[in-house]
């Protein structure tokens, strides 16, 4: 399950990475923010996407980039469209791909689990171990314990 996730992020995470899509600009509508720590805010921009031949425009999208902190409503910034549904990225990108390329080498690595250990054959009973085995057996003492007196 974690290989198929990182792998549906794949492509778009590498299109954040690398700019890949059109440009354009972003208009900061609405500002939402939930405390995600104690006295920690975390705060996202909605807003609207407008590529730069006019071809793509997206309403209610959430933007991703490192200056948000510093916006206000109604201002306008540069950014792409790399076709997520939900948000488009600023000019500098994202390093969604580090998370991305951990979760695959995490899903590869489960994934392949099973090959990690041999497998050993189970010997074969000893035929005469079988027949000396008795019922005391059940409780023999291992050779330390008579050697010594208990401590008291």
């Amino acid at each position: 399950m974690v290989l198929a996730f990182a792998a549906y992020q794949a492509g778009p995470a590498l299109a954040a990475a690398t700019g890949d899509g059109p440009h354009g600009t972003f208009t900061a509508v609405r500002q939402s923010c939930f405390e995600h720590h104690p006295g920690k805010w975390l705060c996202t921009w909605r807003g609207d996407f407008r590529s730069d031949d006019g071809k793509v425009v997206r309403e209610g999208v959430t933007l991703y980039d490192s200056e948000q902190d510093t916006m206000k409503a109604g201002q306008t910034v540069r950014a792409f469209d790399t076709g997520r549904p939900d948000h488009v990225y600023g000019e500098d990108g994202s390093r969604e791909w580090v998370t991305v390329a951990i979760l695959l080498a995490l899903g590869a690595g489960l994934a392949s689990r099973p090959l990690w250990t041999r497998r050993r054959p189970r010997p074969a009973p000893d035929d005469d171990a079988r027949e000396t085995r008795g019922a005391d057996d059940a409780e023999a003492v291992a050779p330390w314990e008579l050697a010594h007196e208990p401590v008291r």
